[in-house]
């Protein structure tokens, strides 16, 4: 009689485990595979056409790739020569990959320069991309 009772306390313990563990995984930090920058985007929020060259009435995309299951708050900064222009951020979580993405728009167009994006997980750098905006 002890060893079924044995078994069994054992299978529930692997069992409990297993649960937290995967409780666990979820709570992950999201890691950053690639970083696009370009003009449109897909339906799967990766950058339709990639490009670091923009005209003054363009909208920027950036979008970010993640390779695995957990959640994180991801933001960007948008600098323009150095200055910031806009410092966004989303909460992200997903089961696998998946991408996020931001925008940077101007209705009067943007000043003509060097620009770059700094992306941060969790208030943690994790990349940047530069372009430029052309003259008109």
């Amino acid at each position: 009689m002890i060893r079924p009772v044995r078994a069994v306390l054992v299978c529930s313990l692997i069992v409990t485990a297993v649960a937290l563990l995967g409780l666990g995984c979820t709570d992950a930090p999201l890691e950053v595979s690639n970083i696009q920058v370009g003009r449109s985007l897909n339906p799967d929020k990766s950058v339709g056409s990639i490009t670091t060259l923009f005209k003054p009435h363009e909208t920027v995309y950036v979008s970010v790739s993640t390779s695995n299951t957990g959640a994180s708050v991801i933001s960007v900064r948008w600098t323009y020569q150095g200055r910031v222009v806009d410092e966004p951020a989303k909460r992200a979580s997903f089961t696998g990959a998946g991408a996020t993405e931001f925008h940077l728009q101007n209705a009067g167009g943007f000043p003509p320069g060097d620009y770059e994006v700094e992306v941060f997980v969790d208030t943690k750098p994790a990349g940047r991309r530069t372009f430029k905006v052309d003259s008109p």
